[in-house]
């Protein structure tokens, strides 16, 4: 395995482990929302990146990685719910919910290596800041797709979106925690 996914697959277990622990606590609450809600929910967590990283200082006592978890999660919560679209169930029993994400990851982490390949890790050059700046403009562009319907004319769609915020999510937390010397 190489670097890169070992470091993935770490920071998708931190992640899936707060998922599921949530999913104890609250259940699966959120299939009630409609996927703009959940792009909504994804924006509040990179606007607030966004100021943390801006300002320098946090009022509420949580850094930024707790919300790049967050941006994870509700990015699989939005995968799940356009796999699910004709299934109406508001709750899912865990063993099920657990399959679920770990096969939409699964889609992403190949997404994550076709690009790798062709990109040669350029993301690892890349700063935090400009990784949240690429995700907030994801959200806006996953916004307008919404409000067209989903229809697009040469772009590629919201799946794909939330995917790509997933993956750059992901590669903060890596970068951040690299540069706190947690060790890998």
């Amino acid at each position: 395995m190489s670097q890169t996914e070992t470091e993935y697959r770490q920071v998708i277990q931190r992640c899936k482990d707060l998922f599921l622990k949530k999913n104890q606590d609250y259940g699966t609450a959120w299939r009630i929302l409609r996927l703009p809600s959940i792009t909504d929910q994804i924006f509040i967590k990179a606007q607030r990146i966004r100021t943390l990283q801006e300002k320098g200082v946090s009022r509420v006592g949580e850094g930024i990685e707790p919300e790049f978890v967050g941006i994870i999660n509700y990015c699989v919560m939005a995968l799940i719910q356009m796999h699910l679209q004709n299934d109406s169930r508001t709750d899912i029993p865990t063993d099920e919910l657990e399959k679920l994400y770990d096969e939409q990851i699964g889609q992403v982490i190949d997404l994550l290596f076709a690009k790798n390949h062709d990109y040669g890790e350029a993301w690892r050059d890349m700063r935090v800041s400009s990784m949240t700046d690429i995700i907030l403009m994801k959200l806006l562009r996953t916004k307008q797709i919404e409000d067209n319907q989903g229809n697009t004319l040469v772009s590629e769609g919201v799946e794909a979106n939330y995917m790509d915020m997933i993956n750059y999510a992901v590669f903060c937390l890596i970068k951040l925690n690299s540069a706190a010397g947690v060790p890998r």
